[in-house]
Formats: C-alpha cells, structure tokens, sequence
C-alpha cells in the first residue's frame, strides 16, 4: 500500500480530514485538493493511482472534472457526493466515474471500495500480455490507458479511446453501427449514427498510418466498421 496514492478532491474540511485520517490509518498516502482545477493539477503532475472525488466543488463541477481527466486518463475515481438522485449516479458514472458513494458515508464501505479498486487495478497491471495490445504501428496500454502509433503517442477524448478498445477487442471483426452505440452510449438510438461517424472520422484521422497514409480502421458503409488485423 506505501506506493499506493490516492488523490483527495474536496472541499469540505471536516469530510477531507475524515477521509486523511482513514487514509493515514490504513497506510495509505494521499494528496488533496479543493477544488476542481486543483484536482486536475495534481492528477497531471503527481499521477496518482484512485481519486476520491466530490462532485459539488467551488470552481468546477465535478463532472466536468471527471470528462477532463478522461480525456487523456484512465486513472480510477470513485465519486464520493451527498447528489443521491439515480440521474446523478448514473451521469457521473456515464461521464468516466468507477464508482459511487453517497454522502454521508461509512468509512469502512469506503475503505472496502478502494480495496476492490486497488484489486482490479493489481488484476490489470500482472498481466503484460493482457493488458497491452499490439497490432501492427498501434500498441493500446490499458493499464495506463496511452495509445501509441508508430512509437508517437496518440491524443484521444475519452469517447475515442472507448470506441478504439472496442474495436481492438473485437480485432477483425465488423462491428454495427448498431453493437458499438449500444456498447458505448448504452442504447441504439438512431441519431446517435451521426454522432459515431463524426467520432469515427476523426479517430480514423488520428490512426492514419505515415507513408501511403493506410488506415487501421475499415468503413463497411451502411454495416459499420473494422479494426484490420495485421
């Protein structure tokens, strides 16, 4: 647990020194911050391994904390809120949360859902081969969540690298216009089409191959697409 470090995004003191204490009892570190744009800074600079997030921050929302992160990390959050609407659960967790406490909470169930984390983050990071793919130029890092083509790393929102893993799963295959909005939109509603192939034409974009320009993404038009195998 001493490499472990979880950031702390609060802005209630007495909550932040609750959580520090538990933390420090456990044998955890941490670092905090609180507010939105300070949690940012600190996941950018310091990389911790969770984030303990409160949505109701001064500067930011926490939900737009959570679509910022995932627009170049994978790092696990679990959302820790006094929102107990259904709508508010379910939005953060579409956003890119991993988990979800409502205020106000047990600090043992708390402790018992970083354990969990930190067990599927050890599950992900002892298996090499699971966890990096390689096809080809492109190599996907699940673990740290970094895409590289060619040896350059590739800059993805947190929508395109979704739809990238699922299409590297699923290496070879065509998939459905169909099957990839209901995987990563949860539904199949027909104007979500015109949102995938505006997200498909620009990872497409970013995946193209130096030279002759070959892409690693294949259109079947009217069907879906295909992650070419080579």
């Amino acid at each position: 647990m001493k490499n472990f470090q979880i950031l702390i995004a609060e802005d209630d003191r007495s909550i932040m020194n609750l959580i520090m204490t538990t933390l420090k009892i456990n044998g955890y570190s941490y670092i905090c911050a609180g507010s939105g744009n300070a949690a940012i800074t600190q996941c950018a600079s310091h990389n911790p391994d969770l984030i303990l997030l409160d949505l109701g921050l001064p500067d930011l929302d926490g939900i737009d904390v959570i679509a910022r992160i995932r627009t170049w990390s994978q790092i696990p959050i679990i959302v820790i809120s006094a929102r107990d609407e259904d709508a508010d659960k379910i939005l953060a967790l579409d956003t890119g949360a991993d988990d979800y406490l409502t205020k106000p909470f047990s600090v043992d169930e708390m402790m018992a859902r970083i354990r969990a984390c930190q067990r599927r983050l050890a599950f992900v990071r002892t298996s090499e081969e699971e966890t990096v793919f390689k096809n080809g130029a492109l190599a996907i890092d699940y673990a740290s969540g970094i895409v590289t083509l060619e040896g350059q790393e590739v800059h993805l929102t947190a929508l395109e690298y979704k739809i990238l893993c699922l299409l590297a799963r699923n290496a070879g295959k065509v998939l459905t216009h169909s099957y990839i909005i209901d995987q990563i939109w949860g539904n199949g509603v027909e104007s979500d089409i015109v949102s995938l192939r505006v997200y498909m034409t620009a990872l497409r974009k970013k995946l193209r191959l130096s030279g002759d320009g070959e892409q690693l993404i294949e259109t079947r038009i009217g069907i879906g697409y295909r992650m070419i195998r080579f």
